[in-house]
Formats: structure tokens, C-alpha cells, sequence
């Protein structure tokens, strides 16, 4: 795991380019059944996959935390709001609110386990987002979760495969 983590940014960037044009195309004719094809991926990859092998997405990014999120886990670990807030989040350029350090600061890098697994935030328990509904909507998150995460990375090169990129160009008529 540890050498393909170390490959991923580089495979990511070479496909990069590849991946965007083909998003942009598939956004130009999205198929009806785009979101069953990515759940099917999604479980496909997954059913294989242990996140705890890995823990990329925990060393490296931060989760977005919504006011529900800070409000659950504040209270789970018994601390205020403010307090909570002050020791480990942040705001980012987008005025969302982040994790101040990485890895996360409920990461056991032992094993990857979460030490507030049970009331993680909702990007935490969603992520890599590749069996969300209108998926279609976040092909640029997913081009960024690419550089992050195996899993992600593998689930767009099989679409590519089951949706190759002349299933999205227009038939030229005579």
C-alpha cells in the first residue's frame, strides 16, 4: 500500500487532464444511469478495498465541519462549542470550517482507526463521495480525490472503461 501511495499523486496528475475533458464531456451528455453505474464502481471497489490500510484521507486532507458536525462531537468528547472550535478547527479560504492540523487529530496512525468514528463528520462518513446522487455535480471533488485516495483513483479509470469516452461523443450523421 505504501509504494502505491507514494505512485498515486503522480498517476493522478498524469490522468489529470484525460479526466477532466472526459468529465467535461460526460457533464455535455450525462447517461440516465450515470449514479447507478458509480454506486455499482463504488461497491464494486470497496467490497475489496479497506480504508484502514490506507488512512490517506486522514494524513493528509481535512474534512469540512458543519455546525451539526462540531455540535455532535463537541458534545461527544464533553467539551464546549468554543472550546472544541479554539483546539482543533480552523477557517479556510473558502470560510469553511477545517481541521488545524494534519494528519487529523483523531487519527490513531497505528492502525488508521478514528478515535470519534461514531460521530465523525458527515464528509468523514461520505467520503470518497463516488456513490453520492447527482455525481455528475462533483467530478472536480473527484478529480481531487484522486490524488488522495486509491479507491477513488481505480473507481474513475473502470468508468472510463464502462463509459469509455466515445460513449459520450455526438455520432457525426452523413
Amino acid at each position: 500500500m505504501e509504494k502505491r501511495l507514494e505512485q498515486l499523486p503522480k498517476l493522478a496528475e498524469q490522468a489529470k487532464k484525460e479526466n477532466k475533458k472526459y468529465f467535461a464531456n460526460l457533464k455535455r451528455r450525462t447517461p440516465k444511469n450515470l449514479d447507478y453505474v458509480m454506486q455499482e464502481l463504488h461497491d464494486e471497489e470497496f467490497a475489496k478495498t479497506d480504508c484502514l490500510t490506507c488512512g490517506n484521507c486522514c494524513k493528509t486532507t481535512s474534512p469540512i465541519f458543519t455546525d451539526k458536525d462540531i455540535d455532535r462531537i463537541s458534545k461527544h468528547l464533553k467539551m464546549k462549542v468554543a472550546d472544541f472550535v479554539n483546539t482543533y478547527l480552523q477557517r479556510d479560504s473558502d470560510d469553511f470550517m477545517v481541521l488545524k492540523t494534519a494528519p487529523c487529530s483523531f487519527l490513531d496512525e497505528s492502525d488508521n482507526t478514528c478515535f470519534i468514528y461514531d460521530v465523525r463528520p458527515k464528509a468523514c462518513a461520505e467520503y470518497p463521495h463516488t456513490d453520492r446522487r447527482k455525481f455528475i455535480q462533483i467530478t472536480d471533488l473527484t478529480i481531487a480525490n484522486t490524488f488522495v485516495c486509491p479507491a477513488t483513483y481505480n473507481i474513475v479509470e473502470k468508468l472510463k472503461e464502462v463509459l469509455p469516452y466515445e460513449y459520450n461523443k455526438k455520432v457525426k450523421r452523413k
